[in-house]
């Protein structure tokens, strides 16, 4: 199974499980008049709608690149991203905002036991998706399944916040209710903020991870015939890494020879990496004068 499908795969896992959970949480929020528990619907069918936003800009990051978009379409992943971020943050804020007032009204809400059965179902099940999702993404490098698998734990951990809410309830406090849909407002805003700044890093040129850009190093090192490197630059787009290098060579090799160490520090630092990678290699010889900048010669 490629990548793409990986990605979509589990993706609809996790979107049928929002399905089931929006309708039983709204259900029972209504019924019972639980505003942290509606509260955590709204969370749920704001993971409803990433899993859409992260299947539309998968299936259109992973076209091919054309005359129009030389380096692919991994920015459309991007976008998806910040689309769901955007929606992380509105959702929190408005979750917050209402809660809030509720509180500041002194309004009081003692939802009963049905709360606790509903957010222990969701508790359990949000967390497993989580995890299953978080596998796929590392194994993928995707930043959108990253940030969704997060978005699963966040509604784990909000309904942790509705389950202690109706425990207080429970025990006398009416506010808690309101207070569980607070934090679970505030959570979902972090999260949204948490992926806002990774697309920021991205579309601002950042590079890669420190541990990643140590395992090309390690790659470039490990192929016969490199005698040093520098000008190491790598950047994302999307779920892709696009780096280029230049190697030094024994100034004596034939240009045939040279071009068969570069190829073979390309399949090296494919190896090394996850996510998929565009690399180029530039060949350069030892004694170059120009080549003074490198960062490491190979003893």
């Amino acid at each position: 199974m490629n990548q793409v499908s990986q990605i979509i795969r589990v993706t609809i896992w996790g979107l049928c499980l929002n399905l089931f959970l929006v309708g039983l949480k709204l259900a029972v929020g209504i019924v019972v008049g639980s505003a942290a528990l509606v509260a955590d619907a709204v969370h749920s069918i704001s993971d409803l709608s990433t899993d859409i936003v992260v299947i539309l800009g998968i299936r259109l990051s992973s076209r091919p690149a054309d005359e129009g978009h030389a380096y692919g379409h991994g920015r459309f992943e991007t976008i998806a991203t910040s689309l769901i971020g955007a929606m992380l943050v509105g959702a929190g804020i408005f979750i917050a905002w209402k809660s809030g007032l509720s509180l500041y009204r002194g309004e009081v809400n003692i939802p009963g036991y049905a709360v606790l059965v509903v957010a222990a179902v969701s508790i359990l099940s949000k967390e497993w998706i989580y995890q299953v999702t978080q596998r796929v993404a590392r194994r993928v490098g995707s930043s959108a399944l990253h940030v969704n698998a997060w978005h699963h734990r966040t509604d784990a951990l909000s309904s942790v916040a509705v389950l202690f809410g109706a425990a207080a309830g429970l025990l006398g406090w009416g506010h808690g209710d309101q207070s569980a849909a607070i934090v679970v407002g505030v959570m979902i805003s972090i999260v949204g903020l948490i992926a806002l700044w990774k697309v920021f890093v991205e579309v601002t040129e950042g590079s890669i991870s420190a541990e990643e850009q140590r395992s090309i190093v390690e790659a470039i090192q490990s192929v016969p015939g490199v005698k040093g490197w520098h000008r190491l630059r790598t950047r994302l787009v999307g779920r892709e890494v696009f780096m280029d290098v230049h190697v030094l060579v024994d100034e004596g090799l034939s240009v045939a020879d040279g071009h068969r160490i570069c190829s073979t520090v390309e399949s090296a630092i494919a190896q090394s990496m996850e996510r998929p990678i565009n690399i180029v290699v530039h060949c350069e010889p030892d004694k170059d004068p120009d080549a003074t900048s490198y960062i490491e010669r190979i003893k």
